[in-house]
């Protein structure tokens, strides 16, 4: 049980870690929260979920806090949140894709030789 419970937690990390280097690549800056100030600072920030903010100068911000991978604020502006949502998409397209090609491999994949399925016998 304790071997399933750390699979999860290493595969939520994963993703957090494939978000976090998509952030990277659409030009969020990452600020380490690296004094006492800058981590309760973060901690106040839903984490792992976007946040915009007006700056004082009258520009909006987008904030992603990831208390988890790197213990830092990602922050961008409207290009960067747009070129972020852009590569998202296109990686559920990307994954939407390999999950079909995955099940036509599985339909053409003889399920009779391994005999009955399920309580009624389904195939």
């Amino acid at each position: 049980m304790v071997v399933i419970a750390g699979l999860g937690l290493a595969g939520c990390a994963d993703a957090v870690q494939q978000k976090d280097d998509m952030l990277a690549a659409a030009g969020f800056r990452i600020k380490p929260a690296d004094t006492p100030e800058r981590l309760a600072l973060l901690k106040k920030l839903p984490p792992h979920k976007f946040t915009m903010r007006t700056t004082p100068n009258g520009s909006v911000s987008f904030l992603y806090a990831d208390p988890t991978v790197c213990k830092c604020l990602y922050y961008g502006d409207e290009t960067a949140y747009a070129t972020y949502r852009q590569m998202a998409l296109a990686q559920q397209l990307a994954d939407k894709r390999l999950m079909a090609a995955q099940m036509e491999q599985d339909a053409a994949w003889n399920w009779h030789a391994w005999g009955p399925w399920g309580p009624y016998g389904w195939y």
